[in-house]
């Protein structure tokens, strides 16, 4: 079975959200697992990334990584030299920038919301990711305000919501719900009958995109649910935290 990536009509550039399909490993983490910190063997996940970097079409050393702390951190990726082995992450942060031709940012995702940003003008890509923490933290205004700084203009700035868990499957505490509903409006939270409070992290990410100058129309939500789709996502809420993670990948080549 091939790579399956999944794409926005919105982005000019090469990019993609990485579903299971298309790796070697096994078991919990069959069969694309794109992440070293799962338990999946080290050999696997190399594997595996070779044949991400393959579907994206750029050199897997051309790939700029982070250490994910569920933070507001953005870090601009510098690559200096290209070669064959993958490269050490650039720090801890949620969300990575580059305007250097031919590379490729990524971050991963096993539930959380992926966002990946193109400056269509000033030739620049960015990938967010954004669980709860960070959406509460408005990490992706975080990474528009970057490239604005760079010299973008929020307005023509394009960006694609990847697949994350859905509102049918996010289950949260009240005192979430209420904290998201004071930050974000009632639209992100629905309270059940049942009193089960769910929340909708896509809708929270975009409205914070729009809110940061982008035009909706400029904004693609995919709305497909990892923890709905068991031979499609890895799921770290649906299976219990022992699970693959996808990487959601923007190459800047325009």
């Amino acid at each position: 079975m091939s790579i399956e990536l999944l794409t926005s009509r919105l982005l000019p550039v090469p990019h993609g959200f990485a579903t299971r399909a298309g790796g070697v490993s096994e078991g919990p983490f069959a069969s694309l697992n794109l992440g070293f910190s799962t338990g999946d063997a080290r050999e696997k996940v190399e594997e595996n990334l070779r044949r991400l970097a393959g579907a994206a079409g750029a050199p897997l050393g051309a790939l700029s990584r982070v250490s994910q702390v569920h933070g507001d951190v953005v870090l601009e990726a510098r690559v200096e030299q290209v070669d064959e082995a993958l490269r050490p992450v650039e720090g801890e942060a949620d969300a990575l920038w580059t305007e250097v031709p031919g590379t490729w940012v990524a971050v991963g995702t096993a539930d959380c919301v992926p966002v990946v940003l193109v400056d269509p003008d000033g030739r620049r890509v960015a990938a967010i990711h954004s669980g709860w923490k960070g959406t509460d933290l408005v990490i992706s205004a975080r990474a528009v305000e970057t490239l604005v700084a760079r010299g973008a203009r929020p307005e023509r700035l394009l960006a694609a919501v990847g697949p994350s868990i859905q509102r049918c499957c996010y289950e949260v505490s009240e005192e979430l719900g209420q904290r998201f509903t004071q930050r974000f409006g009632a639209d992100v939270v629905e309270v059940e009958p049942s009193g089960r409070v769910r929340l909708d992290l896509s809708r929270a990410v975009r409205m914070t995109l729009v809110g940061a100058g982008l035009r909706p129309e400029h904004v693609d939500v995919l709305q497909a649910c990892t923890a709905c789709e068991p031979s499609r996502f890895f799921s770290h809420r649906r299976d219990a935290g022992r699970t693959g993670r996808h990487l959601n990948l923007v190459v800047n080549r325009f």
